[in-house]
């Protein structure tokens, strides 16, 4: 007796009484023989199950989902009120062809000089190569894509011997990126780019379909049981923008982990100091446009798996709407919290790419009802006086609640600089029921990935999964069918406190992640390892958007004192994609001197 708990309804909840909690994740840290040895007492019936059962005691989880009267009725994916229009965009067809959606993101631009940076003329001590200087170099013959190809080619044969080897790709075909690339360049030759991406280098995470590569989610066995017959719909509207594609990066197992640890094909270094993971899930897209290998990348975003490592490394990852893009040609296609995103190295180049590959599946357009996918016109006289209206909202307590003060430091600085150079407002809100939300998403997420893994885990491919994986599946497992309705109930009582945050604010703000890319431990190599503690933190920020279906951008804008990349993240209204891209630009304006070359770098557009 007295277990039970009762929530008020979400719009009867005094925010005066709401206290912040600090997240602390208990759970052990396991490398090596120790882990190993920990997963298979966890797998067996009695003693795992009480195991499992002590953990999640431990950390509220039975608590929440099955000693609270939750009053709200279920919400199986996310559901948004209408949204006012966001002003000075242009609205795109998301059914109409890719390459007129990035002409028209490309006039959304604001005046760039390519020739100048090509000459050095008034460059920072570091920058990225954009998407407009590669067409630049292409239209002008300074350089063709097949020359590229070739110095892309020699640069990720050469990462086999490299001490410790940086596994950037684990599908990769030489000869195909010849060929689209010697496609390319004759295009270049007869005037006839097919768009500003034409000749553009980029990487797809190897749990979307890009044909004929494989689709492994970077297990040993994915692609034994799932053939892949041609690209997923992103990929194969980059393609018709003309994009080379060069092959399936890297990840973190399936998807289920935070680091981009990956015994199976070798854990991606973090360009910036190899000894540190690039986080994940999407390691590999993110390293390899951090380390100048590729212009953008393919992503997946499931619980942060694009913001987290592009945070880490440095670089710029978009998470859309739930629902902007279609999922069709993914392993995660079936969810309702995961969707493709770009990492890139600029926000101009995300804006490009996610013009490119947006558009929702006909299903999602009947269930959702989109607002009309629309791009910020940074180049209008208008642009300064809508980033001087826009109201930025902090939840300081949360805000704080990181690792490293640097982090603190770093983005306060950037709020800071917003007010100065450009009057953002900074409001100070609550939000309420973090801890539920964690919890919600953490079911939701675990019960989809075990309902799409089932048949071939009973088929006794659960074995051959990793250790982490299997860690995560076993506590997969132990959810049950009221669990999964108790973590949508919270979705919708969640979804609540959020649009009425939206009421008075346009974006919420916070540090990407609670801490900066952490250490590799040697006995993680090679059979992985868990850390929930690092988990914690590097997903402290970033649930909203998956749970929720919230837009979301990671822009980096500064290091900590060890000169690891710090990002902040922008978390926007239901389809308000225009809005954070636009902040996005004047965050990545205002710390451009800043940034700093990675360690591991590679200049293949103008290669000496």
């Amino acid at each position: 007796m007295g277990k039970k708990r009762v929530m008020v309804p979400a719009e009867k909840l005094d925010l005066s009484t709401v206290k912040y909690e600090h997240e602390d994740v208990q759970a052990p840290h396991l490398t090596g023989l120790i882990f190993k040895l920990f997963v298979r007492i966890v797998e067996t019936p009695v003693i795992g199950s009480l195991i499992i059962s002590s953990l999640k005691k431990q950390n509220k989880v039975v608590e929440m989902l099955q000693n609270t009267d939750i009053p709200e009725a279920p919400m199986f994916k996310p559901e948004f009120p209408p949204q006012e229009a966001e002003p000075s965009c242009v609205i795109v067809d998301d059914q109409g062809k890719p390459e007129d959606r990035v002409e028209s993101a490309l006039k959304c631009l604001p005046h760039y000089d390519p020739a100048s940076c090509w000459s050095g003329d008034s460059l920072p001590s570091f920058r990225y190569w954009k998407i407009r200087d590669y067409a630049h170099a292409y239209r002008s013959k300074l350089v063709t894509p097949s020359m590229v190809a070739e110095q892309f080619i020699s640069v990720i044969e050469g990462c086999n011997y490299h001490k410790p080897p940086t596994p950037l790709l684990v599908s990769f075909d030489p000869e195909d990126i010849r060929k689209q690339a010697a496609d390319s360049t004759q295009r270049f030759e007869e005037g006839n780019p097919l768009s500003i991406l034409d000749g553009i280098f980029m990487a797809i995470k190897d749990d979307i379909d890009c044909y004929p590569h494989p689709t492994k989610g970077a297990t040993t066995w994915m692609h034994k049981v799932r053939t892949v017959e041609k690209d997923g719909v992103c990929v194969a509207n980059l393609r018709s923008c003309g994009v080379v594609l060069i092959g399936k990066a890297n990840m973190h197992e399936l998807g289920m982990g935070t680091t981009g640890n990956n015994p199976n094909y070798g854990t991606t270094r973090n360009p910036h100091a190899p000894e540190r993971y690039t986080g994940g899930s999407s390691s590999g897209p993110a390293a390899l446009v951090a380390s100048g290998l590729c212009s953008a990348a393919l992503g997946t975003d499931g619980g942060g798996s694009v913001r987290i490592p592009s945070s880490l490394c440095g670089v710029v990852g978009l998470k859309t709407t739930y629902g902007r893009t279609s999922m069709e040609g993914s392993l995660c296609g079936s969810g309702t919290v995961e969707i493709i995103g770009p990492i890139a190295s600029t926000v101009e180049d995300a804006m490009l790419v996610y013009a490119a590959i947006l558009g929702s599946s006909r299903e999602d357009r009947i269930s959702l009802k989109p607002s009309p996918p629309c791009l910020p016109v940074l180049s209008s006289l208008e642009n300064a006086n809508i980033l001087g209206s826009l109201r930025l909202g902090k939840y300081t307590e949360w805000f704080n609640d990181v690792h490293s003060t640097d982090i603190l430091d770093v983005c306060e600085n950037v709020l800071s600089l917003l007010s100065k150079s450009h009057g953002c407002e900074t409001i100070e809100i609550v939000i309420p029921e973090l801890h539920e939300m964690r919890t919600a998403h953490v079911v939701s997420i675990g019960s989809e990935t075990l309902r799409s893994l089932n048949p071939d885990i009973e088929d006794g491919k659960g074995a051959k999964l990793t250790y982490d994986t299997r860690t995560s599946m076993a506590l997969f497992r132990s959810f049950t069918a009221s669990d999964y309705v108790a973590a949508q109930c919270l979705r919708r009582r969640i979804m609540h406190h959020h649009m009425e945050i939206f009421k008075k604010v346009d974006v919420i703000v916070t540090p990407t992640t609670g801490m900066t890319a952490p250490k590799i431990p040697h006995s993680a190599l090679k059979d992985g390892e868990t850390d929930m503690q690092v988990t914690g933190y590097l997903m402290r920020f970033v649930v909203a958007g998956n749970l929720l279906g919230l837009p979301a951008i990671s822009v980096p804008v500064g290091y900590d004192k060890q000169g690891l990349p710090i990002g902040l993240q922008l978390i926007g209204r239901p389809w308000g994609e225009a809005s954070i891209l636009r902040l996005a630009s004047a965050i990545e304006e205002l710390c451009a001197k800043s940034r700093k070359k990675p360690a591991s770098f590679y200049d293949i557009l103008k290669a000496k």
